[in-house]
């Protein structure tokens, strides 16, 4: 199915979600591959696949690597085969070249895909506290970098990042929501003397506490409120960025029957045998591992 209106819907509700997903699109099909040029499918976070880009086998190689985009945040061309050159082992891929990944897929009846996996990360979303200088700053160089960017500090549920740049007011409840629920950036402006003695004096486990950055902002040596904008917006890209490195690798485990490399989600196939559990590509291969044992 190519991308008919009601998955365009469902990309544009992922999106106005703020829902991370990969947008894979078969780009070019050789027969007899039931896939077609301009079919699409999103790949949820949780390995849910929604749309058609091919088979069972086809869409077991395109959810591992598209949960692989979605963590590097970088596109991929992937070229799946029967036996594509490179790639030692079945479902493996070869090296990343020009942006191209090629993938043996012995399960393939003969045809080929390449299929462009494009990860669709929400911008990060900023919330800043504080109708003072550096916060209007904050809120006119965020959207260049294409942060989602709100002038409301305790609307901390869905921020990635929280910046109370207040000097001074409300910045107890706004630093006290945002470090209890486990934002990634937490910033509070202010001088060193008094932004120790503010969060000394929060509500505050002592890792929820040293979660806080003040002063806010890397040494840039900055002066003006422009210049301490950026300082904290290059803290927060830094933060955010070594969140997502470290990100876990998405599951993985070998197909014992065809020895395709298979993504560990909801829906995958598996079996448990001699106290150990074994995952396959599609049915067809658990119930030949099934008849065999």
């Amino acid at each position: 199915m190519s991308a008919g209106p009601a998955l365009e819907q469902r990309i544009a509700e992922l999106t106005q979600c703020h829902v991370p997903f990969v947008k894979a699109t078969v780009v070019r099909a050789r027969r007899p591959a039931s896939a077609h040029p301009g079919d699409t499918a999103v790949v949820l976070a949780d390995g849910s696949i929604e749309g058609f880009v091919g088979g069972v086998c086809a869409e077991a190689t395109v959810r591992v690597q598209a949960l692989r985009t979605l963590r590097s945040g970088e596109s991929l061309l992937l070229r799946i085969s029967p036996g594509s050159p490179g790639a030692d082992d079945p479902g493996e891929p070869g090296e990343i070249e020009d942006g191209a990944l090629a993938v043996a897929n012995p399960c393939l009846s003969g045809g080929e895909l390449e299929i462009f996996l494009e990860p669709l990360r929400p911008a990060p979303r900023v919330a800043v506290l504080g109708d003072t200088p550096i916060a209007r700053a904050l809120l006119a160089f965020g959207p260049a970098l294409g942060y989602d960017i709100t002038p409301d500090g305790e609307a901390v549920q869905d921020a990635d990042a929280v910046v109370v740049a207040s000097h001074g007011r409300d910045e107890a409840p706004a630093l006290t929501a945002a470090a209890r629920a486990g934002i990634p950036y937490v910033g509070l402006v202010a001088s060193p003397k008094r932004g120790a003695a503010v969060v000394a004096d929060l509500d505050l486990t002592r890792e929820e506490r040293a979660r806080i950055r003040t002063p806010a902002g890397v040494w840039i040596g900055a002066r003006t409120p422009g210049e301490v904008a950026v300082s904290i917006l290059a803290e927060i890209i830094a933060s955010l960025r070594a969140a997502t490195v470290a990100e876990p690798e998405p599951r993985s485990a070998v197909d014992p029957v065809c020895g395709m490399t298979v993504a560990i989600a909801a829906d995958t196939p598996y079996a448990d045998a001699g106290g150990e559990r074994h995952w396959f590509c599609c049915p067809a291969c658990r119930d030949r591992y099934a008849e065999a044992g």
